[in-house]
């Protein structure tokens, strides 16, 4: 009996362990299971993260792409406007490469001598006039072309005090006495040769392309008498058709080249051409920007020679150049020289409504522009500037009917001006300017000097 028991218990006892050698087994297994779901579930995620790096790498690369065109368009656009236009104002950016500017000048000048040379003008007088303008420039840009349409609207009242002033070079160039709106530049512009050159044309204002100057280029805010504006001694025609080509073949060297019509006149275009063109070196001195300009002109609209009127078709050139240089952050020099043909005159450039031929042999101006920084005020400017307007000998031993022995005498001038940031819409300038032997001292009974006091302001819309 006992055996019988023993029997049964050892049978039990290896039942038992080898039913819990098999529980342990079949737990092992889970475990076994559930460790290689979750290392596929780990590699899973660690696939997908790996896919999500990439893209968000790609993204990251695609913004940086776009950033760079974008900037290379933001580049090329002030690239145009800064190296190959000059254009007033301050555009908005109404819509994608569409800008609109807008602005309106105001000056008032007073003199203590009136010097007009008609007849029946009271000279040597004192006297208080008015002038306005209004500038609206728009522009568009194509970037899938690389080009750019560009539109300037003017208009304005009063000749201030230019037709009460007989002067070789006069006071205020803003003046003009046209208050219907007219459009004043109207052209296209291409972009050529992996933008390093552009073309232009249309009706063209031949002095933002040409003889132009960083500290004495734009009498709305800078100097206003038109010798600090543009040579004298250059023929510039009006605003007209025209072409214009520029080229960059390296960062610091600029070629340009312009044709227009030379009496402005929009007819027979290709008889009266005025021919200009500009070499610019772009510098670095004093660690600062500078720009020289080396030009040459000729007008073949009909010239009279001096010492033989029967010649009556012949040619005007002449030759200049235009500096200005950065010595600092705060001040910049220029100057300017111009010389031209001194033995032909243009019979329609005349002195007066009623005749008073002449013509210029050259002309030389310099000063200086200086930023407030120094005083507090760091957008102000201080601009100072002298000149003198030289006569043709030609004209002098010839003379005129109206000025039978002419003293022709260099007519000088000072500038001053102090432009007052008040804010970002509105600018006034204090402006004085003082002349000397005006209109070469042949101003029947009176050859005294004229002192000019004025006031512009300056508003951007």
């Amino acid at each position: 009996m006992f055996k019988v028991v023993f029997k049964k218990f050892v049978l039990v006892v290896i039942v038992s362990f080898f039913l819990a050698g098999n529980n342990s087994f079949a737990e092992d297994d889970s475990i076994r299971n559930e460790m290689d779901q979750l290392k596929s579930r780990i590699q899973a995620l660690e696939n997908r993260l790996n896919e999500q790096d990439k893209c968000m790498k790609d993204q990251k690369q695609c913004i940086l792409n776009q950033d760079k065109k974008i900037s290379e368009y933001e580049e090329r656009f002030s690239q145009f406007d800064k190296d190959l236009h000059r254009q007033e104002g301050s555009p908005i950016a109404i819509a994608e490469g569409l800008e609109i500017g807008v602005g309106a000048t105001m000056v008032i000048q007073g003199t203590n001598n009136i010097n007009d040379a008609t007849s029946g003008v009271a000279k040597k007088e004192s006297r208080v006039d008015a002038s306005y303008s209004t500038d609206i420039t728009i522009g568009k840009e194509f970037k899938e072309t690389s080009g750019k349409a560009f539109m300037h609207l003017e208009a304005g009242k009063g000749n201030g005090l230019e037709d009460n002033l007989t002067l070789y070079s006069d006071v205020n160039r803003d003046a003009g006495d046209g208050e219907n709106a007219q459009v004043t530049e109207l052209w296209y512009e291409q972009a050529l040769l992996n933008d390093k050159a552009v073309a232009t044309f249309g009706k063209i204002d031949p002095t933002a392309h040409f003889d132009n100057n960083e500290a004495a280029n734009d009498e709305t805010s800078q100097f206003l008498g038109r010798i600090f504006r543009n040579s004298p001694a250059i023929e510039f025609p009006d605003n007209t058709a025209g072409m214009r080509i520029a080229y960059m073949p390296l960062e610091f060297l600029e070629l340009g080249y312009g044709i227009l019509d030379g009496d402005g006149d929009w007819e027979k275009i290709g008889d009266n051409l005025f021919n200009i063109g500009q070499v610019t070196f772009k510098t670095n001195f004093f660690s600062q920007q500078g720009n020289y300009r080396l030009y040459g002109w000729n007008n073949n609209t009909y010239h009279t020679k001096w010492n033989d009127a029967d010649k009556q078709k012949e040619n005007s050139y002449g030759f200049g150049l235009s500096f200005d240089q950065k010595t600092n952050d705060i001040t910049t020099l220029f100057c300017r020289y111009g010389w031209q043909d001194p033995k032909v005159y243009n019979p329609d450039n005349k002195a007066t409504e009623d005749g008073f031929e002449y013509s210029l042999e050259q002309s030389w101006s310099a000063g200086l522009q200086l930023e407030g920084k120094p005083w507090g005020r760091e957008k102000d400017v201080l601009g100072f500037a002298v000149g003198q307007v030289i006569p043709s000998d030609d004209y002098k031993k010839a003379g005129t009917l109206s000025v039978a022995e002419p003293r022709a005498k260099a007519e000088g001038h000072l500038e001053t001006y102090y432009r007052i940031y008040v804010n970002d819409h509105l600018s006034v300038s204090p402006d004085i300017q003082y002349i000397w032997n005006p209109f070469g001292k042949d101003i029947s009974d009176d050859t005294s000097s004229v002192f000019i006091g004025g006031m512009r302001a300056q508003v951007d819309f």
